[in-house]
């Protein structure tokens, strides 16, 4: 169960990184496009794990890895946006949010 203030900064953190993904494309080298589904942060607010769609790409995988690599620029950009609201940047992990291509392939199996 979250509370409150974790679903505030979850809310942030998503409209904040789906922004910087949008705009700066250079932070996964423009692979696909990128959709921020969910934001699930910690009770203590120090880590955020970030749940993102990827379209357009093959290896949908490598797309995340290369996030990962890059987690700590990220982090840097993402707090240069929300230092106002935050206090502590969460460390962040970025994880392959596959529920649609679940859902298309159910739907694929319904029409056959």
């Amino acid at each position: 169960m979250e509370t409150t203030r974790q679903q505030k900064i979850a809310r942030l953190v998503q409209k904040e990184m789906a922004d910087l993904f949008q705009q700066e494309r250079t932070l996964y080298q423009g692979k696909g496009m990128l959709t921020v589904t969910q934001v699930k942060v910690s009770r203590d607010m120090s880590y955020a794990r970030i749940y993102v769609s990827v379209f357009g790409v093959k290896e949908k995988q490598e797309v995340i890895q290369i996030l990962s690599d890059n987690q700590r620029e990220i982090r840097f950009r993402l707090g240069q946006r929300v230092r106002n609201q935050l206090r502590i940047i969460p460390e962040l992990s970025f994880v392959l949010d596959d529920t649609l291509d679940y859902i298309e392939n159910i739907d694929q199996l319904l029409k056959q």
